[in-house]
């Protein structure tokens, strides 16, 4: 198994982590559908980013699409199923960490790499590589790692999940040598990246890392591509089960740590928005809460189509078409119109109204501009937040 030290600025790095835990513990129940909303776009950003790190060209607009069955035209379908089949393997994964009954075991990690490989037949998904394969180095275009050969692999796996079901390590150091020991075995063809990410969430929920800001970092190693990829050279060049992965680990749980740290504010302002956005459909319009759907994508700029707001709140796609008329004749939605299909998005009274009902005035120099209002009451709110909490 993997070695790695227990250094001081580790350990600083797990007391930060518990320490973020324990407040975001004591923030109290959240508002039922904001929770539902959460969740979709948690997982919107975690499938984007892992999808994207692979080289899938989607945008988390795109996913969140994807996800709500509403594929945009210029994604293809190969695409698509690879995003829809992450998106199947997180709920998978995660689905079977929260059961009393886990356990680590070479049918799991297989199970997941099977959805992992998209919702379309292939040959590979849910086996183990038999042939010698190595990672070329893009730069110099050599060899950068050579992993154990495919007859050592199941015994390799096996020995990883014994040593995960009974591992007594801070459980965000499990998570990390997970995540770099699945890497480092490299079992499969293809989707290595992927299964590892989602083995390193597994970990963390099964550590007790139960919100969705501890649970998974690819949203952060999405953003920090250059910094996930120079953390594997722990690894070295060729597959040593005795590697010293201390900066990796290091790494890994430092990230855990500024991710929860960014989404916890990111939450909090979302969180607000979502609530005056269902203000405005209840109070100001006297429509039903369901209206927040499409406001609070419109706000923050996403494309609001049809099929997608009406799978997000079960209606028929007349009462669909109905809900967002109204939405467009008040003006809070407009038209897209370099859209190749019929797409609505947040207009100038949306963001004004939003400012209104939080209190914040708009800024006189952005004009009537949608995106620089937008930024300007999201960077208010976001302030006043910081104030309270450090009050």
């Amino acid at each position: 198994m993997y070695r790695y030290r227990l250094t001081p600025y580790l350990i600083e790095e797990l007391e930060g982590l518990d320490a973020l835990r324990a407040g975001l513990n004591c923030n109290g129940a959240l508002p039922r559908r904001w929770l539902g909303r959460l969740r979709r776009e948690w997982e919107a950003g975690v499938v984007a980013a892992s999808t994207r790190i692979e080289g899938v060209p989607v945008t988390v607009d795109d996913v969140r699409r994807i996800l709500a069955g509403d594929r945009p035209a210029w994604v293809c379908e190969h695409d698509c199923g690879l995003v829809e089949g992450y998106g199947e393997a997180v709920e998978y994964a995660l689905r079977r960490a929260d059961d009393e009954a886990f356990r680590w075991t070479r049918k799991f990690v297989l199970q997941v790499h099977l959805r992992v490989m998209g919702v379309h037949p292939d040959p590979a998904a849910g086996s183990f590589r038999y042939k010698d394969v190595w990672l070329g180095d893009s730069g110099s275009g050599g060899v950068a790692y050579v992993p154990p050969p495919p007859r050592e692999v199941p015994g390799l796996v096996d020995e990883l999940c014994e040593w995960a079901q009974s591992s007594t390590d801070p459980t965000p150091v499990v998570a990390a040598l997970v995540h770099a020991r699945l890497a480092g075995i490299h079992p499969f063809y293809d989707g290595n990246g992927r299964v590892a990410r989602i083995l390193a969430s597994v970990a963390m929920r099964r550590g007790g890392y139960n919100t969705q800001e501890f649970v998974s970092l690819e949203e952060w190693w999405g953003s920090h591509r250059e910094e996930y990829y120079d953390a594997f050279k722990d690894l070295g060049h060729r597959w040593s089960p005795d590697a010293d992965v201390t900066r990796f680990v290091t790494i890994h749980v430092r990230a855990q740590r500024r991710q929860v740290e960014a989404f916890w504010l990111k939450q909090a302002v979302e969180c607000e928005i979502w609530g005056l956005a269902e203000g405005i459909a209840e109070e100001i319009l006297e429509q039903p809460p369901r209206l927040a759907e499409a406001l609070f994508d419109g706000f923050f700029g996403r494309p609001v189509t049809n099929r997608y707001y009406r799978s997000l709140v079960g209606i028929t796609g007349r009462q669909a078409t109905a809900d967002l008329t109204l939405l467009t004749e008040r003006r809070l939605l407009a038209r897209v119109f370099d859209q190749p299909e019929e797409v609505l998005t947040g207009a100038f009274a949306l963001i004004s109204a939003v400012a209104s009902a939080a209190g914040v005035g708009l800024a006189p120099e952005a004009g009537s501009s949608v995106d620089q209002q937008r930024t300007h009451v999201v960077t208010a709110i976001a302030e006043r937040i910081e104030r309270e909490r450090a009050g």
